[in-house]
């Protein structure tokens, strides 16, 4: 009768993207894995890696001069060896992705958003599908989990962290964009503090407490005399030294009247 939600099941075709799409985001975690072993391994053996790119031009010409222990350096070749594996798969499947999106309108516009590239691009189409589904953004955003937790009860509105409900892969394609962002954006900018680039992240100066005016009048205190003195027994605050100061404010009796 139209008063249900339908539910839409993608096509054939999304679903073997997204089966591409997920298979390499697999090989990349697992190649990623592999690489901090090689870190760990050179972290025991006391090698230093002055390079940011341990696996790039000058990593490999590191990683080939060399001189390790027999355990040490057979680990290091076997890693090297199933990486460049990784690599081989992973590159092919990239094309494979490349030549189904071919042509694919929704993934060269998606690619006009600063810091969205073939790659994150291809994971927002596969894992979307047919974006006119939504509404607008706010139900997009709502299914992909990227909206706060929203739970009320009568007068009690309790409200938390993102939801992280729905497809993780679009949440983390989401994120990288973000922090792909060139630094001179306007998008950069707004973001919050703590999220925006290097070149856009202003600190707020710490003031210093700000010193009492010196014209104020303070109360008066005895010579040595502590906070909280006159403390007896286990009156620790010195309410009873308080208490005596106040039966003395507060005497009825007049100040001419002296006793017997």
């Amino acid at each position: 009768m139209g008063r249900l939600p339908e539910a839409w099941l993608a096509p054939p075709l999304v679903r073997e993207l997204r089966e591409l799409v997920r298979y390499r985001a697999k090989l990349v975690a697992l190649r990623s894995g592999l690489k901090a072993q090689v870190h760990a391994v050179l972290a025991k053996e006391g090698v230093r890696v002055p390079m940011s790119d341990l696996f790039g031009v000058g990593g490999t010409r590191l990683l080939d001069q060399l001189r390790l222990a027999h355990a040490y350096a057979l680990r290091i070749a076997s890693l090297r060896s199933l990486i460049t594996a990784y690599d081989q798969e992973i590159a092919m499947l990239g094309r494979e992705i490349s030549t189904a999106l071919a042509g694919d309108a929704g993934y060269l516009a998606i690619q006009t958003i600063p810091g969205v590239g073939p790659v994150l691009a291809a994971v927002f189409v596969a894992e979307i599908g047919d974006v006119g589904r939504f509404a607008g953004a706010p139900p997009l955003c709502s299914w992909a989990g990227l909206t706060p937790r929203h739970r009320e009860s009568d007068t009690t509105v309790r409200r938390g962290p993102i939801t992280k409900q729905g497809p993780r892969l679009v949440r983390w394609a989401a994120v990288e964009a973000v922090q792909r962002l060139p630094g001179a954006s306007k998008q950069a900018a707004d973001l919050p503090p703590h999220r925006r680039p290097a070149r856009h992240r202003h600190r707020p100066r710490r003031r210093r407490p700000q010193a009492a005016d010196p014209g104020l009048p303070r109360p008066a205190r005895r010579p040595g005399a502590l906070p909280g003195a006159g403390a007896q027994g286990g009156d620790v605050n010195g309410s009873g030294a308080r208490a005596a100061r106040a039966r003395v404010c507060h005497d009825p009796r007049p100040a001419a009247w002296s006793p017997a």
